[in-house]
């Protein structure tokens, strides 16, 4: 179990400080240099989750002012494009031929498995600042491989529950069939029925179709309580316009996993009012922590900050406490893993814990879109713990 001796709140700082970043390719290494690694979608569906996740990441480590423990940042940056036929190969790149100190990556689950296999043959570190897969803090946990986000077992799990208190007890469940969205459809029927309801039909769409009009007649016909589902990015904003457009919307409630109207609510405009999501983070959280960083991320970005960009920020405040425990040399890598297994992260989401698998133990919440915002309007579970099926950390 955690060691609850060994957790430390992070200072949080408003402070940015101009740190000195520079973006490199394939140079030796230098010891005077900080290496970070970015593996993430730049072109694709996701490109723009890819981005929200460097950003607050760039921002967290800004926090540290210039030239951190003497030494300069490099970063170094792969594009997955979200491929997982490509993630053995863009993992070796960055790992081996960059040589990089840690890696962040990825936001698909299928990219991540192929980036965790070779973390675990090169053990080098590594932080997942979004891929839900569940084997990534389950079967093939790692000592060396961290997740600032979620497990895709923890965010639909209470959504069931919230279903049925609001009187639904017969739901469609509509997904890309692909591991996240088959992930996010066992956990949401295992917690819907938990609470008395029952999955009538499971809809799939490939990857990454949003081809939804077939899907659309038949939740029509099929007449459910209401429809949860689990999309994102460019989908997400498909999804939700289309279901509008259909009809569906005043007959049938739309839920889903936080993921479906977070960081797209502008695009989908006034489709996605009422819709109801659990997600652990919703830009309307009004703790200090989190005005703080909307301010901060608007500042420097000139856009609103959304989950992907906390996710990133969390993966930098993790860093951070691994660079704090060994003067900025991550090449000690014991002191580096026991740091960051014992943080408590002062984060825009709530404080949250790292669990014995490495990933976040933290609150879901129950957000509404109201007049265009992700209004929090309860806590759906507190401290909801993946189970970590599978690992033997």
């Amino acid at each position: 179990m955690f060691n609850t001796n060994r957790r430390q709140f992070l200072a949080g700082t408003s402070a940015l400080a101009g740190l000195s970043f520079l973006s490199l390719a394939g140079c030796s290494k230098n010891n005077d240099a900080i290496r970070i690694g970015f593996m993430l979608p730049y072109t694709g569906t996701y490109a723009k989750l890819g981005m929200a996740i460097e950003n607050g990441f760039k921002l967290a480590l800004s926090e540290l002012g210039d030239s951190p423990f003497g030494k300069t940042i490099e970063f170094f940056t792969v594009d997955d494009e979200s491929n997982p036929a490509k993630a053995t190969d863009n993992a070796n790149k960055i790992m081996t031929r960059d040589n990089v100190d840690v890696v962040i990556g990825t936001v698909h689950s299928g990219v991540a498995m192929g980036m965790i296999k070779v973390a675990r043959e090169t053990g080098s570190l590594v932080i997942i600042p979004n891929a839900g897969a569940n084997a990534a803090t389950g079967a093939m946990c790692a000592s060396n491989v961290f997740r600032t986000s979620f497990s895709n077992w923890q965010p639909t799990h209470p959504l069931g529950r919230i279903m049925v208190e609001q009187g639904h007890r017969r739901s469609v469940f509509v997904t890309w069939k692909y591991g996240a969205g088959e992930e996010a459809l066992a956990s949401f029927r295992e917690g819907f029925e938990a609470a008395g309801g029952e999955v009538i039909k499971e809809l799939f769409v490939p990857f990454p179709n949003v081809e939804f009009q077939a899907i659309l007649t038949e939740i029509a016909s099929l007449k459910p309580d209401a429809v949860a589902c689990f999309f994102a990015g460019g989908g997400a904003v498909k999804f939700v316009k289309d279901y509008a457009a259909a009809g569906l919307k005043s007959s049938i409630p739309l839920y889903g996993s936080g993921f479906l109207t977070e960081g797209v609510l502008e695009a989908q405009g006034e489709s996605a009012e009422g819709i109801t999501t659990t997600l652990h983070y919703a830009d309307g959280l009004q703790n200090a922590k989190n005005l703080a960083f909307r301010k901060a991320y608007r500042a420097a970005y000139s856009e609103e900050a959304d989950v992907y960009a906390v996710q990133g920020y969390d993966a930098g405040l993790l860093l951070i406490k691994a660079l704090q425990e060994t003067s900025g040399d991550l090449s000690l890598k014991a002191e580096a893993i026991s740091a960051m297994e014992g943080a408590e992260i002062d984060s825009p989401r709530g404080s949250w814990i790292m669990s014995r698998a490495h990933n976040p133990i933290q609150n879901f919440y129950t957000v509404r879109v109201e007049n265009g915002i992700n209004n929090v309007v309860g806590t759906a579970w507190e401290g909801l713990e993946d189970p970590a099926s599978g690992c033997d950390l």
